[in-house]
């Protein structure tokens, strides 16, 4: 058989589609559902400033971006990473009960959470957080710097320990799973892509640098980040920070 056709990757592809015949008749798993929202209630809080993108040039933004792995020593500021956290994922609106964000989401679920390994942002100890988008504000989760350990967990590549902050996007699999079962890793995924790509734009627009990270030791970021890698899991990263 063609090795294509063995792939655990077409497999998937292969076993979720939509067939309009079967649609209605498709097993579909029960599968609980998880909190809408993520909460660190006995961390330290962080409060984050306005975001400030106002008057960039999507055009410009657009025709520039490029994945940047120069970083200087210059750190970001607090302002700057704020508006990367807001253009990534900041609440824009309330409908129907759902808390919609600058990125797209299957049936307004937001399966994935946004951490922060944050090693150079004026203002800010060094250390991990875990951005609360509903109260715009970052949770402390341990102190310290870890930029060495996530370059390597990310296939060792330093580049990622030189930024001032590290964006490591985890799937909360329950979010979208109790709605789409087994169909519902193709939208985890897509979330992801949508958010990475606002956060891109805006590095963009702030004339920062920012790349792209899918090449991880899984595990090795789930336990930096305390996650049991199954009902959660890092699926995504991409460093940012002042361009070199």
């Amino acid at each position: 058989m063609d090795e294509l056709k063995r792939s655990k990757g077409y497999v998937y592809l292969q076993e979720t589609k939509l067939d309009r015949d079967r649609l209605r008749s498709m097993e579909r798993p029960r599968i609980e559902p998880a909190p809408v929202y993520k909460d660190y209630p006995d961390s330290r809080k962080v409060s984050l400033p306005e975001p400030e993108l106002a008057g960039k040039d999507l055009k410009r933004a657009l025709q520039n971006r490029r994945s940047r792995r120069r970083f200087s020593r210059s750190g970001l500021s607090l302002g700057e990473l704020s508006a990367l956290l807001w253009a990534s994922q900041g609440i824009t609106a309330v409908m129907a009960g759902h808390a919609l964000r600058t990125a797209p989401s299957a049936g307004a679920l937001y399966p994935v959470e946004t951490y922060l390994a944050v090693q150079q942002v004026d203002g800010l100890d060094s250390g991990l957080y875990h951005f609360n988008p509903r109260r715009f504000e970052l949770d402390l989760l341990e102190e310290g710097d870890f930029g060495a350990l996530v370059g390597r967990a990310c296939l060792g590549q330093r580049f990622m320990a030189q930024a001032g902050a590290v964006f490591c996007w985890s799937a909360v699999l329950r979010r979208n799973f109790c709605k789409y079962g087994h169909r519902g890793f193709r939208y985890v995924l897509m979330d992801a892509g949508h958010i990475c790509q606002n956060l891109l734009l805006a590095a963009e627009a702030l004339e920062l640098s920012a790349c792209p990270v899918a090449a991880i030791f899984d595990e090795e970021l789930n336990e930096l980040f305390q996650l049991d890698g199954h009902e959660e899991s890092v699926i995504y990263c991409a460093a940012a920070g002042q361009s070199a």
